[in-house]
């Protein structure tokens, strides 16, 4: 018989199941929507100008500190050892991991912040070797601003893994509209009489005090799931270096992705004025289906499998019930984003970020680059549920050698179809970004495939919904080319309008369709009873 599991543990941690999803998927819904306003405001302001790019590229320096050390690596390998204390119900010493965690956690940020400071002329010539002149003096100011900003956004990372390994997600997931709504109050105030690098200096202040505002938001309600009266603040039993263990191969595999990342800004800041700026632009877009939809499983299943495994025997039959609940779910809302970016993504990008000195041919330009990642998109999703499996059975290693062969596929890929292939075809070298993007999301499948075999050799056969999947894609497909025709008879409208109009329709039709096909997401979060 299926039932859902209502163990003691999960009861106690109540991280399972559609609501908790739901929680995570409204708190990011709440910051997403909140940043696409900002971004929406760097494009009127910006558009895809030299300020833009030293915004986007400076960014992405010290985002590699709070990648290394926030929200991916510290969930992997925190969450599976404290969740499991406390199913085994030993909140005592959950607590003191969770503290000495955080001792840890401000030595190395603090540590490595001043260390960024003090090298970011040599960081950015890394990280944006085309960069010259006064674009690259407001870069270095820029990375110089934020660096503090991402160092608190680590600690912030470190409040989402103890809320979520206490069934408490939404807070988490919204404090970051906090971040966005600073920038969109600095660009209100100051807007109108600022502008160029004055201005998006001011915006980069705003950050740092927007990671502030949102660290500070979750830290009363972190301290009261804690109850660290009487714990010490540092000290490195068992528990702690089964973190740290688990940390070092997740710190790689992240750290790989992100030279992957970087690998591709350094290659896109060699292209033309704008390619960086366009490359955020997209990956933004990318990422809003991936974080609402992949993340609120990841960020739910992961404390999960990890807390029932700690009390079950039955382990490959509840993660591989778990793994085809989440498939499920993901399959069913991201199937639909990615045939959107593909067909209607000029529709989409219009919406979002046409205004101002950001006009039609970036529109265009941004589309193309967002089709080339959206082609992975379905892949990307999944992968993340099959790397929640792994890191709740404690396999890190695993993880890191299918990242690092990933990286560097999507490395070479993205620099032959970026950069000698414009030349050769004889093309303009500005659409190498869309070359770029179309390796990321090629080798997304590539690494799909390795996880779904590690999970295989782990727990034996997995659902791969190969069926599924293709009738969601046939849905989606007509749904898309049926608004593209509605987009082609409208009147002329403002763009936002427009867009709204299209894809509200794109959104009941695809609702509709797989109602008709009777396809739906619902039924799948049905977990097998331990014994």
């Amino acid at each position: 018989m299926s039932v859902a599991w209502t163990s003691p543990a999960v009861k106690k941690n109540p991280t399972a199941g559609k609501a908790s999803a739901s929680l995570v998927a409204a708190g990011v819904l709440l910051t997403k929507l909140v940043g696409l306003v900002s971004f929406r405001m760097f494009g009127h302001y910006f558009g895809l100008s030299d300020a833009a790019d030293a915004f986007r590229a400076a960014f992405r320096i010290p985002g590699f500190l709070q990648s290394l050390f926030g929200e991916g690596v510290l969930s992997a390998s925190f969450i599976p050892v404290y969740a499991r204390l406390r199913a085994q119900e030993n909140d005592e010493e959950a607590t003191r991991l969770a503290m000495s965690v955080f001792a840890l956690l401000f030595f190395c940020t603090s540590v490595l912040v001043v260390l960024g400071i003090a090298a970011t002329p040599w960081l950015v010539d890394g990280i944006a070797p085309g960069f010259h002149g006064a674009k690259r003096e407001l870069t270095i100011r820029l990375v110089r601003i934020c660096f503090p900003g991402a160092g608190l956004l680590v600690f912030s990372a470190w409040c989402l893994g103890v809320l979520n390994s206490h069934g408490k997600f939404f807070l988490s997931y919204a404090a970051p509209a906090l971040w966005h709504l600073t920038m969109i109050v600095a660009f209100l105030w100051f807007g109108s009489h600022a502008s160029g690098g004055r201005l998006v200096e001011i915006i980069m202040w705003a950050s740092v005090a927007g990671a502030g505002l949102q660290l500070a938001v979750q830290m009363p309600f972190v301290f009261r799931c804690l109850h660290p009266q009487g714990s010490r603040l540092l000290a490195l039993g068992p528990h702690v270096r089964t973190v740290l263990r688990n940390f070092g191969p997740i710190l790689v595999a992240r750290g790989v992705t992100q030279i992957s990342m970087y690998t591709t800004a350094l290659m896109a800041s060699l292209l033309t004025t704008g390619a960086v700026a366009a490359l955020t632009n997209a990956f933004t877009l990318y990422l809003l289906p991936l974080s609402l939809f992949g993340t609120s499983v990841y960020a739910t299943e992961l404390p999960a499998m990890s807390g029932v495994l700690g009390s079950s025997g039955r382990v490959a039959e509840i993660v591989g019930a778990r793994l085809a609940a989440g498939v499920r779910k993901i399959a069913f809302y991201v199937v639909p984003s990615a045939a959107a970016f593909l067909i209607l993504g000029k529709v989409v990008v219009a919406t979002i970020y046409q205004t101002g000195a950001f006009d039609a041919r970036d529109v265009i330009y941004v589309w193309a680059v967002l089709a080339g990642c959206s082609v992975g998109l379905v892949a990307e999703a999944i992968a993340r549920v099959y790397f929640s499996a792994l890191y709740a059975l404690q396999d890190t290693r695993t993880p890191m050698k299918i990242a690092n062969l990933r990286v560097a596929i999507t490395i070479l890929l993205g620099y032959l179809l970026a950069l000698p292939l414009p030349r050769l075809i004889g093309i303009d070298r500005k659409w190498g970004a869309p070359g770029l993007t179309l390796a990321v999301g090629l080798t997304a499948w590539l690494e799909l495939v390795l996880l779904r075999r590690a999970i295989q050799k782990k727990i034996g056969a997995v659902p791969s919904f190969t069926a599924r999947i293709f009738m969601l894609w046939m849905a989606a497909a007509a749904a898309a080319i049926a608004s593209l025709g509605l987009f082609r008879i409208l009147p002329k409208l403002h763009p936002t309008l427009m867009g709204l109009i299209v894809l509200v329709f794109y959104c009941l039709l695809y609702l509709l369709l797989t109602q008709l096909m009777k396809i739906s997401s619902v039924g799948a979060d049905r977990i097998p009873e331990p014994n």
